[in-house]
């Protein structure tokens, strides 16, 4: 691997490398849960749940795409299989039992919270090690999630 036009050296790459690949693994086991929930929401509030999850995980694409491109800017190659995602992701695949719009929101937000805190818990471990470029594109990452989150909480209230 050579050394790139950023401020980050070899040894530090690394680190901040493995984390933008978990968080790629993550984003997108979220994106295919979101699908999940777009293709299949049922109850009275059926069309605007699968207008809002349409939205959601047309956001989470290019979340996805950025964070790989990210990844291929510090000259490292973006994993790209479910085989490789399942592996690295924090986040669980497993079926909630119910189709409804509220259950979907709660599992889907705390898949949010979970990105939410392993971001910020790697921004704070490789504070020293980020280049200015990844700490504002995660930085960036961190806010819309945290947006996301919110607004799924205040369907629950």
């Amino acid at each position: 691997m050579s050394k790139t036009m950023n401020t980050i050296g070899i040894k530090d790459n690394t680190k901040v490398t493995n984390f933008l690949t978990v968080l790629l693994a993550d984003e997108f086991v979220l994106y295919m849960k979101t699908r999940n929930a777009h293709w299949n929401v049922e109850g009275p509030d059926f069309h605007t749940m699968h207008t809002f999850f349409e939205g959601q995980y047309n956001e989470l694409a290019i979340i996805i795409d950025d964070v790989a491109e990210r990844l291929r800017k510090l000259e490292h190659y973006a994993v790209a299989s479910m085989t490789e995602y399942l592996k690295l992701t924090h986040l669980s695949e497993k079926a909630l039992g119910k189709n409804d719009s509220m259950s979907f929101i709660k599992a889907l937000l705390s898949d949010y919270e979970s990105i939410i805190i392993y971001i910020r818990e790697q921004l704070d471990a490789l504070e020293d090690q980020l280049d200015k470029g990844t700490d504002d594109f995660i930085t960036g990452v961190l806010e819309q999630h945290e947006k996301t989150a919110w607004m799924l909480r205040a369907h629950l209230k």
